[in-house]
């Protein structure tokens, strides 16, 4: 005998929600698969892939050449130029060559005054040579004594000496002639004392009471202060 048919026991709220268990059941279930490393690789090894074909693009058709450009004209030949024959000039009038002027006659030279010789004049006579005549030390007296300026430089090489001049004293009591009778053997020194002697100024010496001239030592000594 057939079997009567079975009637459903859940109502249809119920069944919505045990469906909606069961989903998401199955959800967690595949949510913690999917946390292990070894079914997560297989599951995307196992993805299908998804290849689209797509069409080659179509070449480019090249460029239309240009048209051919229009053919040229050619210009019409010129009219031909009929060149008229020259006139012929005139001959020009012979050219007659003026004679030169007569050339003026040069005056005569002037004769040249007469040379008259003058004799030199005769060479002026020497002086008269300076007597040497030696003053004694006791004769020599200053208005004016010998000051020489110790040179800077030899003080600071420590140069010192003594120098003794020789002077010619005039019977006016200048000094006429300065010579470095000894050098003190250094040659800053030595014009040091000329120079001083130079500035020098004597009372003339006398003898019998009539002023002479003559020469005259006088040592100048360079000492360092100590």
């Amino acid at each position: 005998m057939p079997r009567p048919p079975q009637r459903d026991e859940l109502p249809p709220a119920q069944r919505r929600i045990a469906v909606l268990a069961i989903l998401a059941l199955h959800g967690a279930a595949a949510w913690g698969l999917m946390q292990v490393d070894a079914v997560r690789n297989a599951v995307a090894e196992a993805a299908p892939l998804f290849v689209d074909l797509i069409a080659p693009p179509a070449p480019e058709r090249p460029p239309e050449p240009p048209p051919p450009p229009p053919p040229l004209k050619k210009p019409p030949p010129p009219a031909p130029v009929i060149a008229a024959p020259p006139r012929p000039s005139p001959a020009p009038p012979p050219f007659v060559v003026p004679e030169p002027p007569p050339e003026p006659v040069p005056p005569a030279p002037p004769e040249p005054p007469p040379v008259v010789a003058v004799a030199p004049a005769p060479p002026a006579p020497p002086p008269p040579p300076q007597p040497t005549r030696e003053l004694p030390a006791s004769a020599i007296q200053y208005l004016d004594p010998p000051d020489p300026v110790y040179p800077r430089a030899s003080r600071r090489l420590n140069e010192s000496g003594q120098v003794i001049v020789r002077v010619y004293v005039g019977s006016d009591g200048l000094p006429r002639q300065v010579q470095v009778l000894q050098s003190s053997g250094f040659a800053r020194l030595d014009e040091a004392a000329v120079e001083g002697v130079r500035r020098a100024r004597f009372r003339p010496p006398t003898e019998n009471g009539q002023p002479i001239a003559g020469w005259a030592r006088i040592p100048i000594p360079f000492e360092l202060e100590k």
